[in-house]
């Protein structure tokens, strides 16, 4: 999970079938999550009275905010993927046969664009859930800084003067 997390590059999961417990935590951690319409998400873990594990703890209030994360957690409902969409679980849902092929896509859509800048933006949403605003502030400075120098954003402003699609290096 902490691999997931800290990796400097966009994380998509293809979920389908049911993602319980453990399954439903490791998607998660990804940062995008396609969902085929039969998936079906659920915690499961107070079921069979255990506690959340698995990075659960963290990512599911930050996903679905406190309150929503507790009934989550401790009622343990099923969800179908229109619902889990709605509650921020997953990102797109689409056609069962389409889950893989559609995360794909997704994939290298990302692949093509600021691929640099997706680390960074990784990097300042985990670090402020841990900061107060001023540091918040000050981290997206730097942040800023760091992106402002690479190559990829000269060649965005370049693209966008030029009206073309930019073509990003991941630098």
């Amino acid at each position: 999970m902490l691999q997931l997390r800290r990796l400097a590059k966009p994380v998509v999961a293809a979920v389908h079938g049911v993602a319980a417990g453990a399954g439903m935590a490791l998607a998660l951690a990804c940062d995008l999550r396609v969902a085929g319409r039969a998936t079906v998400l659920t915690t499961a873990f107070a079921r069979i009275a255990l506690v959340p594990d698995s990075g659960m703890t963290f990512t599911l209030p930050r996903t679905a905010g406190w309150g929503r994360a507790f009934e989550l957690l401790a009622l343990s409902p099923d969800l179908d993927a229109e619902r889990a969409r709605e509650l921020g679980l997953v990102n797109f849902v689409v056609e069962e046969d389409a889950v893989v092929r559609e995360a794909r896509a997704l994939a290298k859509r990302l692949a093509r664009g600021p691929t640099r800048v997706y680390g960074l933006i990784k990097q300042g949403l985990d670090a402020s859930a841990r900061m107060g605003l001023e540091d918040v502030l000050e981290l997206e400075a730097q942040l800023q800084k760091l992106a402002g120098e690479g190559r990829d954003h000269r060649e965005g402003v370049q693209a966008f003067l030029e009206k073309r699609e930019p073509r990003f290096e991941g630098r």
